[in-house]
């Protein structure tokens, strides 16, 4: 070995013999930091890896469900702000400094969020798999109602209050399907909330 390579290996010019070089930074990754459920997550992601996914599989938080991953059917739904989105439709890096709120940040087993002890109660699930975007989606939903936020059947779209009728509710759950049609235990679960306390996120 000559003295000018064993000054490069010195100098960390080069590698050692039998070893690889050291791996560049991917140039596709990006520096994203996400504020989920009250703690920091700090990431390296593709800027294309959509909410659902960094939640998923570079988090580890799979309570957010992929169903359709195309905005029809709701099992992503999430918190952002408080509001209610569908975290397939979104890319993660778009969330930088906002609060996001998943179905783990709502209750814990020992201290159940109402909606999510309701629709225990009123068996508002069947297998399970939408429950997680539908109680997000109710959660925000009757923050909503408690704002006096109208909704496309609202028949007075000045008015300050909102009347939930079965017909208000509906709609305003349009965007989270349950093929197991759960629908009955699903809006008892909700109105029980509703008129117990109408702003669920004060819990």
């Amino acid at each position: 070995m000559s003295s000018s390579t064993i000054e490069q290996i010195l100098r960390g010019d080069v590698p050692h013999a039998g070893q690889a070089p050291p791996q560049a930074a991917d140039p596709r990754l990006i520096p994203v930091r996400l504020q989920i459920n009250g703690q920091q997550h700090q990431l390296q992601l593709e800027p294309r890896v959509s909410l659902l996914d960094a939640l998923r599989e570079f988090i580890g938080l799979t309570g957010t469900k992929k169903g359709c991953n195309q905005g029809a059917c709701g099992a992503c739904t999430v918190l952002v702000n408080g509001e209610r989105i569908k975290s397939c439709l979104t890319f993660a890096v778009m969330h930088e400094g906002q609060d996001i709120t998943t179905i783990e940040g709502l209750g814990q087993p020992d201290h159940l969020h109402p909606l999510q002890a309701a629709f225990i109660e009123h068996d508002g699930y069947q297998c399970g798999y939408c429950t997680p975007g539908q109680i997000c989606s109710a959660v925000a939903m009757l923050q909503e109602v408690a704002q006096g936020d109208a909704s496309f059947v609202s028949e007075d779209l000045t008015a300050t209050e909102v009347n939930l009728t079965d017909v208000e509710l509906r709609e305003r759950m349009s965007g989270n399907i349950c093929r197991c049609g759960a629908y009955v235990g699903i809006l008892n679960a909700i109105r029980e909330v509703y008129e117990q306390q109408p702003n669920p996120l004060r819990a």
